[in-house]
């Protein structure tokens, strides 16, 4: 009975070790930031999802609305890809450890209403983490810049065949 018990236990925690672990990246081996970029809903069928990228070429795809992949995917990346994704949102990046919020209502008069928000966080061991918040719908010509980088991240990371429901084949 004792040894019944023991086994049962053993087959629990193992069970409970593999469901229970949040899922993310490992700690960059690599110096820099790790990137996460989530892109929210729309009214609409708009990818909805989060990702983050590591310096060293760790990525994870965590899908939530209309995407061609159905649950989280780990892939790899480029250094010269995490590269380009850093110099791309470098000129929109927030001061170190603060957050910018670029919303209707707050700094943004021209706005289309039932688009997707989009959040980018920097973080880095000991460091504040860093925090762009934008509301897409805005249309006010001072962030037409930041339109085209946030909706250029799929292409530079590699991951828009994850992204678009018709690229499944069945």
């Amino acid at each position: 009975m004792t040894m019944r018990i023991i086994i049962w236990t053993a087959a629990a925690l193992t069970l409970a070790g593999c469901s229970t672990g949040e899922e993310g990246l490992e700690p960059p081996r690599a110096p820099g930031d790790v990137i996460r970029f989530t892109a929210g809903p729309c009214f609409g069928a708009c990818p909805s999802y989060t990702v983050q990228v590591s310096p060293d070429g760790s990525g994870l795809l965590e899908p939530q609305r209309y995407t061609s992949v159905p649950g989280t995917t780990r892939f790899t990346l480029s250094r010269a890809q995490y590269r380009t994704l850093v110099a791309t949102l470098a000129p929109h990046r927030p001061a170190t450890g603060t957050t910018q919020r670029i919303a209707h209502g707050e700094n943004c008069e021209r706005f289309a209403t039932d688009m997707p928000g989009y959040v980018v966080e920097w973080t880095r061991p000991q460091q504040a983490t860093t925090r762009l918040e934008f509301q897409s719908g805005c249309m006010d010509p001072r962030y037409g810049k930041l339109r085209v980088a946030i909706a250029s991240v799929p292409r530079i990371i590699g991951m828009e065949r994850m992204l678009n429901p018709k690229a499944v084949t069945p």
